[in-house]
């Protein structure tokens, strides 16, 4: 696996983390958990967001493990 595919699973993969710790912290429901879920769903998005902009920049440069994206 090259380190640009790696680095694709490794931001899909902190996203999810990143929600899935979101949602627990709401089924928490205290104020500081909820503060939480706040940053938690904002990093999230902001890694989706960064995740889109890698793959197209992958998409410009080049190929991911020998294949196209």
């Amino acid at each position: 696996m090259s380190l640009k595919a790696f680095h694709i699973v490794f931001i899909a993969a902190s996203a999810l983390l990143s929600l899935g710790f979101g949602a627990w912290a709401l089924a928490d429901g205290g104020a500081l958990s909820i503060a939480a879920a706040a940053v938690a769903f904002a990093l999230a998005a902001a890694l989706a967001f960064y995740g889109r902009r890698f793959l197209k920049k992958v998409a410009r440069t080049g190929y991911i493990a020998g294949g196209r994206l």
